[in-house]
Formats: structure tokens, C-alpha cells, sequence
């Protein structure tokens, strides 16, 4: 294995540059796809690292259950510092279960808390809850089936084509299942911080995806950059709101999208030279980190299987 089993733990550096130059020049449903699974790989390669790191590192500490022959010089010396990068692995890797952990119960209990509040109002064929409430907010709830929260105030803000826009929006959300790219990305991020910026990047990508699907659901796209801009001037979170996607994202550059024509749909031909070098440098990242990992899983694999005694 060498060094290289430490590559995937950096080689998300690579999907930097693309994932501001993707939510700048790519269509948002072309980034957001993208994004997540080049985010998701990487994390999952890095989580793969870290585990092989620490059966290595940690074969030859006492008490241990591991067998014995893993101990062996062979073993070890198929990762370089093998003790040192194994105890530190087996802190990083609980740090990661742990966020990973933390991230998905939080997920689940906003779920939860924003479903219980709205049980006890009756069922609309429209699939919006119009909750009666000073304070002005809207948000996508996903679930069997999901619906479109919207509170009297946010209402109240809104003229009828701005209405129909939010809705629209929101619906959007629940229709592309944006919840899942946003919460495998935030997964990403936990399990690598150098992930980060693919979760900002997604988070507003979904947002304006979410826009120029209520864009073309309204026809107005004037419409729908004044929902846009009323809602983030006057919403307020509500506490039941999933974070994820009660987030309204930078909305001077969403509502400057929204006056600007439909943005193309094509990867191929990329838009300019940045995005294709950009592309090409997280394609090669990705590819890289893949293999290193599936490279260092399947050496790992034959040498603690010849280790093994019978």
C-alpha cells in the first residue's frame, strides 16, 4: 500500500476549484447531482482510509482482539508509521462516527418535531399546511407524502404570483428529494472537513434549483425572484423548520439568477476553459482517491489473509 493509503485522506483538496465553479456556471440540478456524488465518494474513500489505517496501526497494542499473525512485521510494514497513523486513526474514525451520528439524529429529530406539529391540522389536497402565525416563514417538510409549510404571515407578504412562486419553490424541494443531496453532503463534510465547501456549495445549489423549477412551473421568473427576496427579507426560522431546508441560501446572487436567462442545461461542451480544467482536476481527485482506497482495501486484504493462520 505505501503512501498511497494516505491519499484519499487529501485528495478531496481536488473538488475544490469545481464546486464554486460549478454553482456558478453549471445548471443547479446539473451541480447539485454532481457535487454529491463527487463529495459522497471522496468521503466515503477518506472513511475507508481511516479504517484501514487503524487495523494496521493498531494490530500490535495490547490486548487487542485482532489475530496475531495482523501483528507481524509484514503486516506493518505495508503502511508507513504504521502505530503512530493507527492510534491517531482510531481517534478521527470515532470523531467521524460520532459527527456522522450527531448529524443524522439531529436530521431525524427536526423531522420528527416539525411532523408532530402539524398532525393535529387536517390533511390538504394541496399538500400546503397554512399555519396561523405572526411570524412570517415557509419550508418543505419531506415525509409520506411531504408538504409545503407556509405561515399566514409569509402569506400576508406576498402578492398572488409571489404566493404561487413560494409554493412552487417549496414544492420543488420535496419533488427533487433535495433533503438527501443536502444530508449526504453534510455526512461528507463531518467525515472530511475539507469537504466543506461542497456542502455550501450544494446547499445553495439546491435553493437554485428549487428556482428555476418554480421558474418554470410559474412561467414568471420576475415572480419568482420577488418571492425569493420578500420571503428572505421578512422570514423568520420557525422552530419545527428543517434546517437544511429552511436555509434561503445567498439571495442577492439567487435573485440576480433569476433575472438572468434559464441557465443551459448541457455539461458537454463545458461553459469555459476554468470549469473544464476544474472538472478535469475533481474527475482525476475522485478517480484517484477510488483507487488508492480499493487499491489499499484489496492489498490489506491479501496480506492479513496470508497473515492469518488457519
Amino acid at each position: 500500500m505505501g503512501v498511497f493509503v494516505y491519499l484519499p485522506l487529501v485528495l478531496p483538496l481536488t473538488a475544490l476549484p469545481i464546486a464554486r465553479l460549478a454553482e456558478q456556471h453549471l445548471h443547479p440540478r446539473s451541480a447539485t447531482r454532481l457535487l454529491a456524488a463527487v463529495g459522497t465518494t471522496l468521503a466515503l474513500c477518506s472513511t475507508v482510509c481511516l479504517a484501514l489505517l487503524m487495523v494496521v496501526g493498531t494490530a500490535q497494542l495490547p490486548g487487542n482482539p485482532l489475530p496475531d499473525g495482523w501483528s507481524d512485521p509484514e503486516v506493518r510494514a505495508a503502511v508507513p508509521y504504521e502505530e503512530k497513523a493507527g492510534i491517531v486513526a482510531i481517534g478521527v474514525l470515532a470523531a467521524v462516527v460520532v459527527a456522522c451520528g450527531s448529524a443524522v439524529h439531529h436530521h431525524v429529530r427536526q423531522r420528527v418535531r416539525a411532523a408532530r406539529a402539524l398532525r393535529s391540522l387536517p390533511e390538504q389536497p394541496s399538500g400546503v399546511a397554512v399555519l396561523p402565525d405572526p411570524e412570517p416563514y415557509a419550508y418543505a417538510l419531506p415525509g409520506s407524502p411531504g408538504r409545503v409549510v407556509v405561515s399566514t404571515a409569509m402569506m400576508e407578504c406576498l402578492t398572488v404570483r409571489e404566493r404561487r412562486a413560494l409554493v412552487a419553490h417549496e414544492r420543488a424541494h420535496l419533488t427533487a428529494r433535495h433533503h438527501r443531496y443536502l444530508l449526504a453532503t453534510q455526512l461528507a463534510a463531518r467525515a472530511n472537513p475539507f469537504l466543506l465547501p461542497l456542502r455550501t456549495a450544494v446547499a445553495y445549489s439546491t435553493e437554485r434549483w428549487a428556482d428555476e423549477a418554480a421558474a418554470q412551473a410559474t412561467g414568471d421568473r420576475r415572480a419568482v425572484a420577488g418571492a425569493v427576496g420578500k420571503a428572505a427579507l421578512f422570514a423568520h426560522r420557525s422552530p419545527d423548520a428543517l434546517p437544511a431546508l429552511a436555509a434561503v441560501g445567498p439571495i442577492p446572487r439567487r435573485v440576480a439568477a433569476l433575472l438572468d436567462p434559464v441557465p443551459p442545461t448541457r455539461l458537454w461542451p463545458p461553459s469555459s476553459a476554468h470549469v473544464a480544467f476544474a472538472g478535469l482536476v475533481a474527475t482525476v481527485g475522485t478517480t484517484m482517491s477510488a483507487l488508492s482506497s480499493l487499491n489499499a482495501t484489496v492489498t490489506l486484504v491479501r496480506i492479513l489473509h496470508a497473515a492469518t493462520p488457519l
